[in-house]
């Protein structure tokens, strides 16, 4: 995209919508004409200061590609996030150039529309801004200021006080592709809906229901809609994102799930318990090592696993495996079944970590694309549900990770394969602990994997400032909010005590609740009745000038007093004279990630010493250009290609985090998702299966470079 020809193309349209709105004294649209007349200018005044600063990027952004066959980085996501928002200006202002004089233009909503995007084209020019700090302070090619913990403290603080809302209401997700922007605003109303029931006592059924009937408004009112979820993504706690995040294991939205996955025969949950294991050596298979079970924060405990196969296989219908079965009685195998053949062992194994922040979620929440994996790969597939935090830190899970693939080498039999080639595979905070067990298996002297697949893994768990971090600023499922509490949480600085999610079917919560459960409809539909009441009943006074406050993308008094009250207002980055952005009526507070833990190599894997990372199996990474973790997938391949280990990186585009649990939503996530196949597949067929013989690092090197946690 010639960002010339983008500029240019504004310009014109600026002067298009202006040339018409300023037209003879009996113009029909009054103020409306004004209001755009007032938004074009600032638009146009934004992208002649921006132009130059767009032209700079463009310029040097390469240099931060991970190679001239992988353009991604931070930078280039920015402008090309920034481009994006002026090509919808440029649509919508043809638009009203075109059509302000035919009988179905709706003067009042296209106003609407150019002021939001207004607003958020100045928003994305004060993250160019930072990104020039960035790029400025840091070294050539490198997208993180790991040293620089004033910068990293700034960009914090701009975070909490300035306004996000505007791309959360009108704006919401224009920079993703449009055929999942319909599926962010159901995820966004439903987020805002559930947070202004959250907390009530009710039933889980009830809260639903509640939730609801109070969603109409966040669709016909995009500004409230907007408002609403800055204030619940900066400031509710680890429990609601828990309580939110794990709707998706209800039994109601899991069964849909189940309806439209894959099917498979074999669908087994496992526990198993915590003995010691003993697996050999790689150096020298004659003698053995010793792994504990997990015992970090609670003592000795089981280690819960799903089976999934597409074909039941040899070894999966034992009654030695089904003893480890959850169900009681254990789940029927399907080679009970006399038109069911059972299929030889695979030589292939693939060990999944689901993501979900290491807060929430479950390998059910996954089990969809799972499910489609087994069936395209042919391949057994054994997801771990690792202990979640802030009720079980680091190194809970991690223990429970390495334990269940080295549970898995010794019993494979049971799993329908021979490990020949055994893949780790996760996504996000389970792409974290794919590479993280690698190196447990290493430092261990256990044989390591073939090959790890991870998609847009997190493998930097601080607070520190990237390009691709200011995303976190826009991005309607990973703002910066919500990442340091579930870093804060795993790190174990965030131990208040949180509820699990109980699991109960609807029928169970009508019939337990249903006194309950009409109060909540009741309520529901009083509430959203009187939410449209209240604009009727109000005269002049607080009403209007909260329209007329979110209408205009830089009021005065907003800026001002916000600004004043601001408990960072001292540390505000300065910005070029006559440009500030807006700021927020509701401050964030966000606690920097600052405890040690974060920076242990088994939790950021990007400040592993080469030491630890020597030896790594082949590593593919898929991400996304549009994720907030772009840079740490980026830096994590240089770091490995310098030391000269197998890596491999391919940047998806117009995807948000997560893309692999949006899979079937749209066809940019089903080949996102076919990316990540290949990859694996490229894992198992390749040349040389048998892992190559790892030397079991010293162990006073271990003993430098492992932080100790008492």
């Amino acid at each position: 995209m010639d960002y010339k020809l983008v500029f240019a193309a504004l310009e014109t349209v600026c002067e298009d919508v202006l040339s018409v709105m300023c037209g003879p004294s009996d113009f029909p649209y009054g103020a409306v004409a004004q209001r755009l007349v007032t938004c074009m200018k600032q638009i146009q005044e934004h992208g002649r200061a921006l132009e130059p600063v767009v032209g700079s990027f463009t310029a040097v952004f390469h240099h931060y590609d991970f190679d001239e066959q992988t353009p991604g980085n931070g930078y280039r996501t920015l402008v090309k996030v920034f481009l994006s928002c002026l090509l919808h200006i440029i649509h919508k202002g043809r638009y009203i150039a075109s059509n302000y004089n035919s009988a179905f233009f709706r003067a009042d909503h296209n106003a609407s529309e150019m002021e939001a995007y207004c607003s958020a084209l100045c928003q994305l020019r004060a993250l160019l801004h930072l990104a020039q700090r960035l790029i400025n302070d840091n070294d050539c090619g490198q997208l993180y200021s790991l040293q620089d913990g004033d910068l990293s403290r700034r960009f914090v603080q701009e975070y909490s006080s300035m306004h996000k809302a505007c791309f959360y209401g009108r704006c919401l997700g224009f920079q993703f592709s449009p055929a999942l922007r319909p599926f962010l605003q159901t995820v966004v109303i439903s987020m805002v809906s559930y947070g202004e029931t959250f907390g009530k006592q009710q039933s889980s059924l009830g809260i639903a229901a509640l939730s609801l009937l109070t969603s109409g408004k966040y669709v016909i009112d995009p500004e409230l809609r907007g408002a609403e979820f800055e204030r619940i993504t900066q400031n509710l706690d680890m429990q609601f994102w828990k309580s939110f995040w794990n709707l998706t294991e209800s039994g109601l939205l899991s069964g849909f799930s189940r309806i439209a996955a894959c099917p498979v025969q074999v669908n087994l949950t496992l526990t198993l318990p915590p003995v010691t294991l003993r697996l050999p050596l790689a150096s020298d298979p004659s003698l053995t090592a010793t792994v504990s079970p997990p015992i970090a924060h609670c003592g000795p405990g089981p280690v819960h696993l799903r089976l999934i196969s597409y074909e039941i296989r040899e070894g999966q219908d034992t009654e030695e495996l089904l003893s480890y079965s959850r169900s009681d009685p254990p789940t029927i195998s399907a080679s009970h079944l006399p038109w069911v053949q059972k299929q030889p062992r695979s030589p292939w194994l693939l060990i999944h970590f689901h993501g979900g922040g290491f807060v929430a979620q479950t390998s059910r929440s996954h089990e969809n694309y799972l499910r489609s994996w087994s069936k395209e790969l042919n391949v057994p597939i054994l997801s771990v549900d690792y202990s979640l935090s802030p009720e079980a830190p680091f190194p809970r899970a991690l223990e429970e990770c390495f334990y269940a693939y080295c549970w898995a080498l010794n019993n494979c039999h049971l799993l329908g394969s021979t490990a020949e080639r055994v893949c780790l595979a996760g996504d996000s905070a389970g792409g974290n602990l794919c590479i993280t067990v690698s190196m447990k298996a290493i430092s261990n002297g256990i044989r390591v994997p073939a090959g790890i697949m991870v998609a847009y893994p997190a493998t930097l768990l601080t607070t520190d400032a990237s390009p691709s971090r200011l995303l976190t600023l826009i991005d309607p499922l990973l703002p910066l909010g919500v990442l340091t509490k579930c870093i804060n949480a795993y790190a174990g600085a965030d131990c208040q005590s949180v509820q699990p999610a109980v699991e109960s079917s609807s029928l169970s919560s009508l019939g337990r609740d249903t006194a309950v459960l009409l109060g909540d409809l009741t309520q529901g539909a009083s509430n959203w009745i009187q939410s449209f009441l209240d604009p009727l009943r109000t005269s002049g006074g607080t009403r209007s000038l909260s329209s007329a406050q979110r209408r205009s993308p830089n009021n005065e008094t907003r800026r001002t007093s916000t600004h004043n009250s601001s408990p960072n207002c001292g540390g505000h980055t300065d910005y070029p004279e006559g440009f500030e952005p807006l700021r927020s009526e509701c401050l964030a507070f966000v606690t920097p990630t600052s405890c040690p833990i974060i920076r242990n190599p088994f939790v950021s894997p990007l400040l592993a010493p080469n030491s630890l990372l020597k030896g790594m199996p082949p590593v593919h990474i898929v991400a996304s250009a549009l994720d907030a973790l772009l840079d740490d997938s980026v830096m994590f391949a240089k770091k490995l290609r310098d030391m000269g280990q197998p890596v491999t990186l391919k940047v998806v585009e117009d995807l948000p985090h997560g893309f692999l649990s949006l899979s079937q939503l749209a066809k940019e996530t089903d080949v996102a998702s076919e990316i990540c196949v290949e990859q694996m597949r490229t894992i198992f067929q390749q040349e040389n299966p048998t892992p190559a013989l790892r030397k079991r690092p010293k162990l006073e090197e271990t003993y430098q470079t492992i932080a100790v946690i008492s």
